[in-house]
């Protein structure tokens, strides 16, 4: 509709593109509307998970320098934040998948509408959950004790670094959503997803783990988004040994970067290449 419409309103193609992925956000959020489950889903885990291991493991760890179980939160929170949104691609590969699956794509494909706008506007929404699962995340850290020390600037700019942790992540959703055959090999994506965050400085601190393993864990992008959201936040835990943790603020820009560089335009091409 949008093609039958350009010439008559002299709108630009510019015009259209974001026309049609804004319909498209629209059209994914009226989905979560009206099937609240998948919020509770995408929301309760994460909230689950922050309280288990806040209080349930928090108890046995020893956050670095010493400390108890709340000095232990206020290190933990921050990666929890880093889990959450790293997982979040495998929501977006279900989605891809399931719309896949039901022809929806095919027929938005047959439309007259921008070709980036299907693509773009499954980015747009993972960022509005995103942006609501932080802001739940966090007010129920706050409200189990922890705190940003991090001033205003600070706070603001380790929320930023996850956000932009999740948008790269988005691409590799999408691109793996073309790829899987069905929703439940989607929902297997976990078993690769949750040892990333457990290599990770997510839970420890690299140098803990065993030495091959622990310059693994170091050069993962979740722990450079880790450090640098604990340095920002200015909860214990930031720094290490290594250049890449000591620089960990530039790398947790540097990686999304590099990962959106290389997957957008796969899942792109992906999207594209799709039979009609």
């Amino acid at each position: 509709m949008s093609s039958t419409l350009q010439p008559v309103t002299g709108r630009g193609r510019a015009y259209w593109a974001i026309a049609d992925c804004w319909n498209l956000v629209r059209r994914s959020l009226t989905i979560y509307q009206r099937k609240p489950a998948y919020i509770a889903w995408q929301l309760g885990f994460p909230i689950l998970s922050v309280l288990l291991y806040g209080y349930v493991f928090g108890g046995a760890m020893k956050p670095p320098g010493g400390g108890g179980a709340a000095d232990y939160r206020d290190f933990l929170m921050p990666g929890m934040f880093v889990m959450t949104m790293a997982f979040g691609f495998i929501n977006t590969a279900t989605s891809v998948v399931t719309d896949a699956n039901k022809g929806v794509t095919d027929r938005f494909r047959s439309m007259p509408m921008a070709p980036s706008a299907v693509v773009a506007g499954r980015g747009v929404t993972d960022a509005i959950v995103a942006s609501a699962e932080l802001t739940i995340l966090a007010t129920t850290a706050f409200v189990m004790g922890w705190r940003s020390d991090g001033g205003f600037l600070g706070t603001v700019a380790a929320f930023a670094l996850l956000l932009l942790l999740r948008y790269c992540l988005t691409w590799v959703g999408i691109w793996l959503g073309l790829l899987v055959p069905n929703p439940e090999a989607a929902g297997g994506l976990f078993v690769v997803a949750f040892p990333l965050t457990m290599i990770s400085s997510v839970f420890v601190q690299p140098e803990t783990m065993p030495g091959w393993l622990g310059t693994i864990a170091a050069w993962n992008p979740i722990s450079s988004t880790a450090v640098a959201t604990r340095e920002l936040f200015g909860n214990p835990g930031a720094g290490g040994g290594t250049w890449v943790e000591q620089n960990a603020v530039l790398m947790a820009v540097v990686w999304p970067v590099v990962i959106t560089a290389v997957f957008l335009p796969l899942a792109v091409r992906r999207f594209q290449r799709l039979s009609r």
